[in-house]
């Protein structure tokens, strides 16, 4: 997908602030409110954004955005998300990864370490994995979904469940307010939740914007995980929840919290 470097910016702008105006935008930018609504109009036709009286926010509804689309969004959180993680993860360790764009990146931020084993149903995750000849892949096999680059359905339920591995790393479509995590298809949440099953410390990374996002389909809950990984704080009430259960939880490059 083909984005100027100022539409990129206006992206990340609307991912972590949400409804954003055009005045607003066209100052920051030092530009005219037309150029501002020119880049909004493209981003709006892309899907990318949604129009709203005065500004854009983000798209609702029960449909996950393109994965294109996603790789934009909230990109420098979930980089500094990515590498909180690759702080945490040793040497040698078994991983498995599941879709999604900020998975993908946390593989990408792997690329330094030794001698990983990295299961997946990504393929995304696995041409980052790939590159480091010190780590051994193993992917899914299955119908592939086009722009997501992955397989989901039986075939992945059952290759993750065919491993026990030290970590299990994924996202998830969004957090709903009482901590249930929420996705956009029940083959999403059925591989999720067969990889939590099979690992021995669960990894959820995610940006703060998918805190009360809307998504239809529930499979546990944020204080079942080992770790959860976020750019920002997240509502008190999550907060409280994983506190009460003894999640640790990370902050940008931060150690673990208690």
């Amino acid at each position: 997908m083909s984005l100027t470097g100022r539409q990129h910016t206006i992206a990340g702008i609307v991912a972590r602030e949400g409804f954003t105006t055009v005045d607003s935008l066209a100052a920051a930018f030092s530009v005219t409110t037309q150029t501002i609504r020119r880049d909004l109009r493209s981003l709006c036709d892309r899907g990318i954004l949604r129009r709203r009286h005065g500004g854009v926010d983000l798209p609702s509804g029960n449909e996950n955005l393109p994965y294109p689309m996603r790789q934009i969004l909230a990109l420098r959180e979930k980089q500094r998300i990515a590498r909180a993680v690759a702080d945490y993860v040793p040497d040698g360790a078994s991983l498995a990864f599941s879709i999604g764009t900020t998975p993908e990146i946390v593989a990408t931020a792997l690329s330094g370490h030794k001698n990983l084993r990295v299961f997946t149903n990504n393929i995304n995750v696995a041409a980052a994995a790939c590159r480091n000849a010190s780590f051994e892949v193993t992917t899914a096999g299955g119908r592939l979904r086009n722009q997501d680059m992955d397989v989901i359905g039986p075939s992945a339920d059952a290759f993750f469940a065919s491993y026990k591995v030290d970590f299990g790393v994924f996202g998830v479509g969004g957090v709903d307010a009482d901590g249930s995590l929420l996705d956009f298809t029940e083959d999403e949440v059925k591989v999720r939740e067969t990889i939590r099953q099979n690992c021995r410390q669960s990894l959820l990374v995610l940006d703060h914007t998918k805190f009360g996002r809307p998504a239809h389909v529930r499979g546990g809950y944020i204080h079942e995980m080992s770790v959860v990984f976020c750019d920002q704080d997240p509502p008190e009430t999550i907060r409280k929840s994983l506190s009460d259960a003894g999640v640790k939880f990370v902050l940008g490059r931060g150690r673990p919290e208690e």
